[in-house]
């Protein structure tokens, strides 16, 4: 009986051994592929400066709709559509920021209303600026000292974290709240600064929300040597602000999610694979978020390329409105509920184009285990870190009905110090970096399609 035993499990490591070598031995052709012949990095030089960026609701973005589907129909898409999606309408528009001090002399600063914002409908709005340094701060402020002031939050980018986006995380609520919690006080409008981790003097944008029965004052961004130096400018002197902006919400309208798919030859059981097609106002939108789309584009590309017979169906969804909105990703969700479509496994790519270090996975132990057991597979192009418990926010509802989902993790070094800002720019792309997030991707793809 112990030699049966033993000979049994003896055949069954040699199988694993042989398993592992086949895996590998298609880990390397997928790399070899898609660095030497991949589309991705000239495709998003095409939706960068043939485009530029493409805030959801405006003419932008549906020029980027029409060219998400041809590319995935290029890529050998076996179908290609377009899903409806009701998206918000924000303009920016004129905006100018200027402060004087004891000198009497205007200076205009570099500035960007937050997202969603609404303006001071293209008049001048004035008050004296007060600063905090933290919520805690803020919340002990009385009422009389905020009202008809303008409210500085300046809240730095923590550099402790050497994961960026924790630094991110921590800072975020001064962009989202600031403008409701100065309402609530009686201020005029707020300013932040920028959740920027670089030391330069550029604005960053973003989503911020306002709350209901709350006045909606407007909220605007300095990048960071601004803020120092009207840090600087408090500390001894009083200071006067003038806002003028013509941005808000125009509304809604109906724009489009962009899905392309090869189908399974085993069963439709859906693996998707994606990224956000719209992007802020400004920049270009190459980090954020064009380069998850042409990562994606890329494992269906590929899969058609090397002839991988795939068992299920493998797609790739372009979510609308990720930005200001998340429309697309919440509909793509409930549109999966209602067709009872089954969801293997869901990926984004919306980290930056930077060099892949690992997989986030937002999933059950088991899962979890299976697919930590392949890192070995992973190490030898760079990825290495399958701790991350977090997904991307197109793929939640997914999340919420129980699939599966997880996020691919760029360096992160870079990322926000041109996040959301005129810096992201394709110039700012790496093409080895872009492409390697695509091999990992493609790598996992391939793993979860044989596996699963």
């Amino acid at each position: 009986m112990k030699k049966i035993t033993s000979t049994l499990l003896l055949l069954l490591s040699m199988a694993s051994f042989g398993q592992a070598k086949e895996d590998s031995i298609q880990f390397n052709t997928i790399s070899k592929e898609i660095l030497n012949n991949g589309k991705g990095y000239i495709e998003l030089k095409d939706l960068t400066k043939n485009i530029g960026h493409r805030l959801s609701g405006s003419p932008a973005y549906e020029k980027a709709v029409q060219w998400a589907a041809k590319e995935l129909r290029d890529a050998g898409a076996d179908k290609v559509w377009l899903q409806e999606v009701m998206v918000p309408v924000w303009e920016r528009g004129k905006e100018s920021l200027k402060i004087t001090a004891n000198s009497g002399r205007w200076k205009t600063l570099k500035m960007l209303s937050l997202g969603n914002s609404e303006g001071t409908g293209g008049k001048d709005m004035s008050g004296e600026v007060i600063m905090v340094k933290s919520m805690e701060e803020y919340d002990r402020l009385p009422p009389e000292k905020v009202k008809d002031k303008i409210v500085f939050f300046n809240y730095p980018f923590s550099q402790s974290f050497i994961e960026t986006f924790r630094g991110y995380g921590d800072a975020a609520k001064y962009r989202v709240t600031a403008a409701a919690l100065t309402a609530k006080k009686g201020g005029k409008f707020a300013i932040i600064r920028s959740l920027s981790s670089a030391f330069d003097d550029v604005p960053h944008t973003g989503a911020m929300r306002y709350e209901d029965n709350v006045d909606k004052i407007p909220a605007v961004a300095i990048g960071n040597t601004t803020a120092d130096e009207l840090e600087q400018l408090l500390k001894t002197q009083k200071v006067l602000a003038t806002l003028n902006s013509n941005c808000g919400m125009k509304g809604e309208k109906l724009s489009h999610s962009v899905i392309g798919e090869i189908t399974g030859k085993k069963d439709k059981s859906v693996i998707v694979v994606g990224g956000h097609l719209d992007s802020w106002d400004v920049g270009e939108g190459a980090h954020d978020d064009g380069a998850g789309i042409v990562q994606s584009i890329e494992v269906l590309r590929t899969f058609k390329k090397l002839g991988i017979q795939n068992n299920h169906t493998i797609r790739v969804v372009c979510f609308a409105n990720e930005e200001n909105g998340v429309k697309g990703g919440i509909q793509y969700g409930k549109t999966a509920k209602e067709k009872n479509e089954k969801h293997l496994f869901a990926i984004e790519s919306d980290a930056g184009g930077f060099s892949p270090r690992g997989i986030s996975l937002e999933m059950d132990d088991s899962k979890r285990k299976q697919i930590q057991s392949w890192a070995n597979l992973f190490i030898p192009y760079g990825v290495y870190n399958f701790e991350g418990k977090y997904s991307g926010t197109d793929i939640y509802p997914l999340h919420d009905l129980g699939v599966p989902t997880a996020e691919l993790v760029p360096d992160s070094q870079r990322y926000f110090d041109i996040h959301h800002t005129n810096e992201d720019t394709f110039e700012k792309v790496n093409r080895r970096e872009l492409l390697l997030g695509a091999v990992a991707m493609t790598q996992l793809i391939y793993m979860i399609d044989k596996n699963w």
